[in-house]
């Protein structure tokens, strides 16, 4: 019988990716779903993975728009997209399926026998892989089944170019099929003639990566001096070497040793890829660890190169509502946005917001949660709860119950949300729900106006250390005073012991100008800490190592360091331990962002605003 196209309507374009290897869902499987859902057309991902469905979606919300515009679609409505923990939701809809599981031949021939059962019988059956034959994956199907199957490869979303080919068995009138469809959302679609291990674009770049490694692996050159003088020959915006950090290097040792096994390739290449850098955790961007460049090389303000920004965070930000165009109530004018790291794609989450100060990111839970200072003098301040892209707002800790709650942080292993509540003098803790609310530290009587009054007693910034069984928190002191201090306790209150009471509270430092909020390191034990007094130590970003002695405490009087200075009201900041940046906001409304030892400060937006608060997630992870 002719081939028979399947019908549209509102089916869908069903994702498969596994979060297993990670950067397979962040090259291709959630921007390929971004593609399509740009394009006008309905999209179902899978991954068993409740976090990486949460930071899939995460990733099309806050892209979106982007790739509408990069794509110059002419569809007027963008496709609806989900995300789902099982096959069967994911593929009961769709008209055409995308497998983007790594590249493990028995795992992709497993996933396609399960496709040919589980999707419907009309629907098209695609391998994202850049180096099997798609016709090695279907030995577990029918002869009508194999029909409908074939490679295709999609180059990096936002980069246009397609490529199909056939598994020998694909009925020819798919392509054309196709071919029209990607055409339709924006992408360069392009058939291989024959079949072929690798696609056009796939075999060229292969034997880059391949040479590349070999002038590596032998000593010849290092990865700066490949990529200068690839970039100054071939007008190219990126080198081989920082091309395959951005791929992962992992990646391209599955890859290659496929293409060594078929055509009896030289292995040394990537034998001293796996030797040097894979088997060490070096995987290029997405490791925290670097690769051939040091960790953080591929997250750049320029991001003309398909390969830069690949593992640079999203952010979000508080915006307290002080800037220039404050709205007619000021208590009620505060917003979130989401931006990318260079300060682009900006978007409103949430507005009406009562004075908000901490954020916090649970890609598990996937959604954010955030204080409301209130009115400082009214015991009204609230801790709220939303969908990553600002529905289904929540009041998990009711006005009342918190006076003035500033920094919010997370334990994301034990699943708890802490923030400090400055002029209540506590810090708190709750369950992502709101529920077993617990005042873990009180430094005064709020009721009390005399010791409402001493700033000394005001509990301001605070971060958790899990991993050490350890909470931190500023006690700002007056306004730049130099009164400021910042302690510690246990995350296990001492038996019998009460908020006010505890046996465990240690001084770190004290005589600070005047400390807002804190980020910790958890393995290097390194705490960094923003400041709002008086220059030349305030309004700073700072970071001590609060490591244990033998005795289980830190050392007398821990020095500290300035890593840089001059910024406007500084507040709030973030570690990106994938890249080793720091981020950090001021009232004055800029986003900076630094080395973790402070060089290179950067500022990545400025506007008329007043950040307060600032989070961040690696969607594309």
């Amino acid at each position: 019988m002719p081939w028979k196209p399947p019908t549209i309507g509102n089916r869908t374009v069903a994702i498969l990716g596994a979060g297993v290897l990670g950067i397979h869902l962040v090259l291709f499987g959630r921007r390929i779903s971004c593609v399509w859902a740009a394009g006008g057309y309905n999209v179902a991902i899978r991954d068993p993975n409740a976090e990486q469905r949460a930071s899939a979606l995460n990733f099309i919300n806050n892209n979106i728009a982007n790739f509408y515009k990069i794509f110059g679609n002419t569809n007027t409505n963008m496709g609806q997209y989900a995300a789902y923990d099982d096959v069967d939701s994911a593929v009961k809809d769709a008209w055409f399926v995308v497998e983007a599981v790594p590249e493990i031949l028995d795992l992709k021939i497993n996933t396609f026998a399960e496709l040919a059962h589980k999707a419907p019988k009309d629907c098209i059956l695609g391998s994202n892989s850049s180096s099997f034959k798609s016709r090695f994956m279907v030995e577990k199907m029918n002869d009508e089944d194999k029909k409908r199957v074939l490679n295709v490869h999609y180059t990096m979303p936002p980069v246009r170019v397609t490529e199909f080919m056939t598994s020998t068995f694909t009925d020819p009138a798919i392509f054309p099929f196709l071919e029209e469809k990607h055409r339709d959302v924006g992408l360069l679609p392009a058939t291989a003639r024959k079949e072929s291990t690798g696609f056009i674009i796939n075999r060229l770049w292969a034997a880059m990566k391949r040479e590349t490694l070999m002038i590596l692996s032998e000593g010849v050159t290092d990865p700066e001096k490949i990529d200068e003088l690839f970039i100054e020959m071939f007008g190219a915006k990126a080198g081989p070497c920082a091309a395959m950090d951005g791929v992962g290097l992992d990646t391209v040792a599955l890859i290659e040793e496929n293409y060594i096994k078929e055509r009896g390739l030289p292995s040394y290449p990537v034998e001293w890829l796996r030797e040097n850098y894979v088997s060490r955790g070096k995987l290029g961007a997405k490791s925290g660890n670097g690769g051939l460049y040091p960790a953080g090389y591929t997250t750049k303000k320029d991001t003309s190169s398909q390969h830069d920004n690949l593992a640079a965070p999203t952010l979000y930000l508080l915006d307290v509502g002080v800037g220039e165009n404050v709205d007619s109530n000021f208590f009620s004018s505060g917003k979130i946005y989401a931006a990318s790291s260079n300060g682009q794609n900006v978007r409103k989450l949430a507005d009406n917001l009562p004075c908000p100060d901490g954020i916090g990111i649970s890609l598990s839970q996937g959604r954010m949660f955030w204080s409301n200072m209130g009115i400082p003098n009214a015991n009204d301040g609230t801790i709220e709860s939303a969908s990553l892209d600002g529905s289904d707002r929540k009041v998990i800790v009711p006005a009342g119950a918190v006076h003035t709650p500033k920094q919010l942080t997370i334990d994301h292993i034990n699943g708890k949300v802490y923030f400090c509540d400055r002029e209540g003098m506590r810090v708190h803790r709750v369950n992502f729900d709101g529920s077993d609310h617990e005042v873990l530290v009180q430094t005064g009587d709020f009721n009390n106006p005399a010791e409402k009054s001493d700033q000394r007693n005001h509990c301001v910034g605070i971060t958790v250390d899990p991993k050490h069984g350890k909470f931190y928190w500023t006690q700002k002191g007056p306004s730049k005073a130099g009164q400021g201090r910042i302690f510690r306790a246990n995350i296990n209150t001492p038996a019998g012991a009460t908020a006010t009471s505890r046996s465990d509270v240690e001084l770190l430092f004290e005589n600070l100008p005047e400390p807002i909020d804190l980020e910790i390191d958890p393995v290097a034990e390194i705490l960094y800490w923003t400041d709002r007094g008086e220059h030349p130590v305030g309004n700073s970003v700072n970071r001590a190592y609060v490591g244990s002695g033998s005795d289980g405490k830190v050392p007398a009087a821990p020095k500290f360091e300035v890593l840089t200075r001059h910024l406007h009201e500084a507040i709030g900041l973030s570690l990106d331990n994938v890249n080793k940046h720091i981020y950090f906001v001021d009232m004055g409304g800029s986003v900076y962002r630094s080395d973790l030892d402070g060089h290179n400060k950067t500022v990545m937006y400025s506007g008329k605003n007043a950040f307060t608060g600032l989070a961040l997630t690696h969607n594309s992870l």
